[in-house]
C-alpha cells in the first residue's frame, strides 16, 4: 500500500522557491509511487488559535469555522506531513505558524492524533547562512514540535535562494528535495 504524503506550502508566493522545493518533494514521491497531496496554505482562511479550550472540553474538535476544518481530515488521514516555508524574518511565515498553532485541536488525553507520524521540512532563506537566515531557528521549531507530538522527523532540505527563481538554479538543492519525496515515499 503507497504512502499518502501531505505537503503544506506556506508561501503567501505560489510559485516562490520554497513552493519550488514542495514541487520536488512531491515528484520525487509520486515517482516512488506515493500518492500526493498538496496545500497551498495562503489560498485558505486559517484564523489564529483563539486559545478558547472548546477542543479540549468535550468538543469534537476546534470550534473555528474556516478553512483548516478541511485540513484535519487530511492531517489524520496523512502517513507524512511535509512543512515547505521560506524564512520570513528569522522563521517559518505566519502561514505556517497559524496552521501548526491550529493542531492544538488534535490533542487529547491521550496525545496528538498526529503522533507516531513522519514530518518532513523543506526550507529557503535569503541569507547564505542557516544560522544568520534564522533557518536554524525553524529547524528548532520543528524538532520541538515533533518531540512534543511524537512526530518522526524523516528528513529535510534548505538552502539558499534569496529571489524567486534561486532554487531553481540550484540543481543540487532541487536534487535533494527530489531525493526526499523519494525516501518519504517508502
Amino acid at each position: 500500500m503507497s504512502k499518502l504524503i501531505l505537503i503544506l506550502k506556506g508561501s503567501p508566493r505560489k510559485n516562490g522557491n520554497s513552493a519550488a522545493l514542495a514541487e520536488q518533494v512531491s515528484d520525487g514521491a509520486r515517482k516512488a509511487g506515493a500518492k500526493v497531496e498538496s496545500v497551498y496554505l495562503a489560498g485558505l482562511e486559517i484564523n489564529p488559535c483563539d486559545a478558547c479550550d472548546a477542543c479540549q472540553e468535550g468538543n469534537d474538535g476546534c470550534i473555528v469555522q474556516d478553512d483548516m476544518q478541511s485540513l484535519y481530515p487530511k492531517l489524520k488521514q496523512a502517513d507524512v506531513i511535509v512543512i515547505c516555508s521560506p524564512i520570513y524574518y528569522f522563521t517559518i511565515t505566519a502561514q505556517i505558524k497559524a496552521f501548526i498553532d491550529r493542531w492544538y485541536a488534535l490533542e487529547s488525553d491521550h496525545g496528538s492524533a498526529l503522533r507516531g507520524k513522519e514530518l518532513a521540512i523543506a526550507l529557503v532563506y535569503g541569507d547564505t547562512d542557516l544560522y544568520t537566515s534564522g533557518g536554524i531557528n525553524a529547524i528548532h521549531t520543528f524538532e520541538s514540535i515533533a518531540r512534543y507530538i511524537g512526530l518522526n522527523i524523516s528528513g529535510m532540505v534548505y538552502g539558499t535562494a534569496e529571489h524567486i527563481g534561486d532554487a531553481q538554479k540550484q540543481p543540487d538543492l532541487m536534487a535533494k528535495a527530489f531525493q526526499l519525496g523519494e525516501a518519504l515515499a517508502v
